[in-house]
Formats: structure tokens, sequence, C-alpha cells
């Protein structure tokens, strides 16, 4: 454990890793982001209800998650470190003013955070690689930059170039009788840093999911969405084997 990254469960050899780069919406009482404190609590600052997900997943057997630890304004974990927006000036029309920071600043914040997050987690899938890493993320309903752009999609399926779980969770997932997306709210082809280092590069397979946030905004729908990943991870993982 350390400060960018935590373990739930235990890691199993043939398991399921559920990974949350956005779990965590922490920000270091010396890092001054320059944002209204509130705004921590919006998607520009954590994927809302993923880290609830994933600790009720890893109390299950055969299931660990592996989550960030600090909030993705203070660093992306899921962009390349030389990205703009590894430690972004802004998010969704709010200006981040404390994350102007100079050249040295920047690749300290990325060897306290990116760097042992990844090192973490590279570790941990090559000690006892599971049978799926599951990329558990979430979206908001509908972006502050784009408000009459509502997203219907319950559930979105992302991937680079190996969609090998996914054409195996798509139609599992529209047999729970939802809305699912197929590289939607966005491309996984944009958008997969941690899975494109960690899996798509290593040949370990993996499920790139993104829940629409008032789908697990409380207690009662995480629990439902623990549930149900599970069910469907163990049979994508049977499905591959």
């Amino acid at each position: 454990m350390s400060e960018a990254w935590r373990l739930l469960g235990e890691p199993r050899f043939g398991g399921i890793l559920v990974v949350s780069d956005h779990a965590s919406n922490h920000v270091p009482d010396e890092i001054a982001l320059g944002i209204a404190p509130e705004l921590l609590d919006l998607h520009i600052a954590i994927d809302i209800g993923v880290r609830e997900v994933g600790a009720l997943m890893a109390a299950r057997a055969g299931i660990a998650a592996f989550q960030c630890g600090v909030s993705r304004l203070v660093c992306d974990v899921n962009r390349d470190p030389h990205a703009p927006g590894v430690i972004p000036i802004a998010s969704d029309g709010h200006a981040v003013p404390g994350n102007a920071i100079d050249h040295e600043a920047h690749l300290a914040r990325l060897a306290r955070f990116h760097e042992p997050y990844h090192a973490a987690l590279h570790a941990v899938l090559d000690d006892r690689p599971p049978a799926l890493i599951v990329s558990l993320h979430s979206f908001t309903p509908c972006l502050a930059t784009h408000p009459g752009e509502a997203r219907p999609w319950q559930v979105g399926v992302l991937y680079n170039t190996d969609d090998r779980a996914a054409r195996l969770a798509i139609p599992l997932l529209e047999a729970e009788g939802l809305v699912v997306g197929d590289q939607q709210p966005y491309s996984g082809h944009l958008l997969n840093y941690t899975m494109d280092r960690h899996a798509e590069a290593e040949g370990r397979p993996y499920l790139g999911i993104e829940i629409r946030q008032d789908e697990i905004g409380d207690a009662a729908g995480q629990a439902v969405w623990a549930e149900r990943l599970a069910r469907i991870a163990n049979a994508v993982a049977l499905g591959l084997g």
C-alpha cells in the first residue's frame, strides 16, 4: 500500500483483478489545486461509485481490486505521462489553476503518484497473473460542456485492439436488460493508457467497463453492480479459457 494506490482482497493466479484509475478524490494537504472544495465530489475529480463497487467485488473469493489513491486532478494515472492531461489544468469547463506548475514540479508529481501506481500494478499482475483484468470506470450522464447531449448508455464496454473479453461481455450485459454502449461514451482507442500498458502490451485479457454514475451513486446501486460485474466477469473469464 502507498498514497498512490491500495489493494483490496487477495490477488490470485487465474482470478480477477478489478483496476480503477479514478477511484479516489483525495488531494494531499500540501497540494493546492485552487478549486472550490465541492468540485472534488464531481466526475472531474473522481469516478463516482467505482471505489465502492470495486471494494464489494473484492470481498468475493477470487477477486481483488487495485485502486488509485489520489484524485485524477492531482495526477491522472490513466494518461500517458507525456500527455498534457496527466496533470490537468482544466476539466469539463473548470480551471485547475494549482496545476499550472513548472517542469520540475510536474516531474515530481509524476514520480510521486504515476510511477509508483504503475510499478505496483505491474508487480501485482506479474506476481499473480489473473485470468481477467476488469478496468472499472464511471461516466457522467451529461458533460457540463455539452449540456444538450445526454448519454443514454447505462454501461459502456471499451477496448483498443484486444476485444476478446468485450465480445463476450456485451451480450451478457445486454441480457441483463441494460442499454450497452460498444466503445461508448468514448472509444477505448483514444483513452486506454493503463490497459494499453499492462494488458494489451502483455497479451493479458481485459474488460473495460464504464458505468453511468447515476447507476452507482448510492449503496443499493453499488451492490447491484458489484454482484452483476462479479458474475459477468467470471463468465467472461471462463469463456476466454
